[in-house]
């Protein structure tokens, strides 16, 4: 089987409410990438990749000038064995992991198919049928905050991630998190993420505050030093998001003792391949896993999904329904939650798969 033809679409995706977050970041109408794999056995891998602006150094645009650069290392290539291509295209250009991830889930999405499996068989076995969601809330007034966390709570939900840092008002910050966690009772996980828009003064002013609660800090700083030195002064666990994002940031993270949990976010790390590498260390450093991408729709969803349903329960603190956070949903048969909690889709490969006739005409083809 070789890659004949490579396909790509640009998918404005409309979240349900506008986003805010620290620092002045929002993500209210984001664009999606989707590219398509066909081969010369009337197969078709898709992938996604779905970059937030100002989050990483990642930008949708991107990504086709740099499939361009790798094209001819594509065309031609069998695509089963998703690692040997990758390999060849990291020697061909190096970096641009945003890009490459849509590549990498398209691959993998071929194979499992030309196998005839889903791919969590072929990501290490199934461990877990389904997997626990969290809800992320918008940063906006805490008593909306808690409506939201109420209403996610009743549809199932029993994690909640709080944005943090939106109004620079770090006493908000403490009763945002202070009511929610207030508001949703003991058991349930509540975090409080300020997607590295504060200061090491400013964390650790809040969480002093909220110490006396059950609750997890997550990215408050830009490095890993200041988050390092918010998890020294305030006792309180936390999850890296941003600053962990390859082997050196994993083991970093690690040795600074800020890693508790860690966001394992596919094009993050370059695709299922690195994610997975990702994974199998966290294993070996004790980190729990929240296993997610960056923003999206159903098909980087379902590759999430399944990734997640083959790691050991006991390390999934949570997975993520991408797709249920945006409009329009691109596969008909995407995953959905139920009663607070998701599995991947059934079929080999993804198990989705677009509605080509949907999406209109490419915006570009490689052939």
């Amino acid at each position: 089987m070789k890659i004949t033809r490579i396909s790509l679409w640009h998918v404005p995706l409309t979240a349900h409410v506008t986003y805010a977050m620290a620092a002045g970041k929002t993500c209210a109408t984001v664009e999606t990438v989707l590219l398509a794999l066909d081969t010369d056995e009337d197969r078709t891998g898709w992938g996604e990749v779905c970059p937030i602006p100002h989050y990483l150094p990642a930008y949708a645009r991107g990504v086709a000038p740099a499939l361009q650069e790798m094209a001819p290392i594509l065309l031609g290539a069998d695509p089963v064995g998703p690692e040997a291509v990758m390999a060849r295209l990291e020697r061909h250009l190096q970096g641009h992991v945003y890009a490459k991830s849509a590549i990498d889930i398209a691959l993998w999405d071929l194979t499992g198919q030309t196998a005839g499996l889903p791919l969590h068989a072929l990501l290490g076995g199934r461990q877990a049928e389904t997997m626990p969601l969290y809800h992320s809330i918008t940063c906006i007034a805490p008593e909306e905050m808690v409506r939201i966390a109420l209403e996610a709570q009743g549809q199932g939900i029993t994690q909640f991630q709080v944005k943090l840092g939106a109004d620079a008002d770090w006493q908000a910050d403490v009763a945002r998190l202070r009511m929610v966690r207030e508001a949703v009772g003991p058991g349930p996980l509540v975090y409080g993420d300020w997607n590295c828009g504060a200061t090491s003064l400013e964390a650790t002013r809040v969480g002093r505050a909220v110490r006396d609660l059950d609750v997890m800090l997550e990215q408050p700083c830009a490095t890993i030093d200041d988050c390092a030195r918010v998890r020294a002064a305030t006792g309180l666990p936390m999850k890296l998001d941003e600053s962990a994002h390859d082997t050196a940031t994993l083991l970093e993270g690690h040795a600074k003792g800020c890693m508790d949990v860690v966001a394992v976010k596919l094009s993050k790390f370059g695709g299922l391949s690195a994610a997975r590498r990702a994974r199998d260390l966290c294993y070996h450093l004790g980190a729990r896993m929240c296993i997610e991408d960056t923003w999206g729709s159903d098909i980087t969803t379902a590759a999430l999904l399944h990734l997640g349903a083959a790691t050991m329960p006991e390390r999934v603190t949570n997975v993520c329904d991408l797709s249920g956070y945006v409009a329009p949903r691109l596969a008909p048969a995407g995953p959905i939650r139920d009663n607070g909690r998701i599995a991947p889709p059934s079929g080999a490969g993804l198990g989705v798969a677009p509605d080509r006739e949907a999406l209109g005409p490419p915006d570009m083809i490689l052939d």
